[in-house]
């Protein structure tokens, strides 16, 4: 399989959510071969769209020559989209927003109705691509953090999407912490290996890799610095 991974995070190879992202891909590896590509979406110059719409009428031709003309060669030729990213302000990191704001060229002005919602039809074939969301934040749990992000994910690809979202993401940049985030990321390795197999993650191994490493409170605790460790 040929996985294209956006790492949205400023951090780079250092992201919290990479250590998460990482342990997936090893889990794949284990199944069968992969081809894998990691670009930090950082380090890439990536305009921001204008919403002139001009690449929606002339074949997908946009009028920033930059590197996002090579990313959506690379997109296409993928076999699985791996998004990447840190939760900030329950969405993406602003250079992934662009990134994904710059996907315009992939779809036309036309619209279709597709159940109760319109969709714009697409200039490129894409329908052999797979999506993934692996998002870390620095919560002690997930509720009312995710949800935004999820839903324009949900929105964004609608079909063939796969979404793990963890908690306490900043215990895997923690050395100290290797007592609990050791096990979770073998979890996370357990997890790419049986989706590389079947396509899917079991609904239980999904929910036990998203929930919470340590209690909350006692996470909530350690980050205002009432608990030294």
């Amino acid at each position: 399989m040929k996985i294209l991974v956006l790492n949205g995070s400023p951090k780079r190879e250092k992201s919290d959510t990479m250590h998460i992202t990482r342990a997936f891909l090893d889990g794949m590896k284990e199944a069968a071969p992969q081809e894998v590509h990691i670009v930090n979406i950082i380090d890439k110059h990536i305009e921001y769209c204008t919403g002139c719409f001009i690449c929606k009428r002339n074949g997908g031709e946009c009028i920033h020559n930059d590197d996002m003309r090579e990313l959506l060669g690379e997109v296409l030729e993928s076999d699985l989209l791996l998004f990447s990213y840190p939760l900030y302000c329950y969405g993406m990191p602003a250079p992934m927003k662009a990134f994904a704001d710059r996907t315009m060229p992939l779809s036309s002005m036309t619209m279709k109705k597709q159940g109760d919602r319109y969709v714009h039809i697409g200039q490129a074939d894409f329908s052999h691509l797979k999506y993934m969301m692996i998002c870390g934040c620095g919560f002690p749990n997930s509720k009312q953090n995710f949800e935004p992000a999820v839903m324009q994910f949900k929105l964004m690809f609608p079909n063939d999407h796969t979404i793990i979202t963890v908690p306490e993401s900043p215990m895997f940049n923690a050395p100290e912490a290797a007592e609990v985030t050791m096990p979770r990321l073998e979890l996370v390795k357990q997890a790419g290996k049986q989706y590389a197999e079947t396509g899917k993650i079991d609904d239980d191994l999904l929910t036990e890799i998203c929930s919470p490493m340590i209690p909350e409170d006692v996470y909530a605790s350690i980050c205002n610095g009432e608990i030294k460790v």
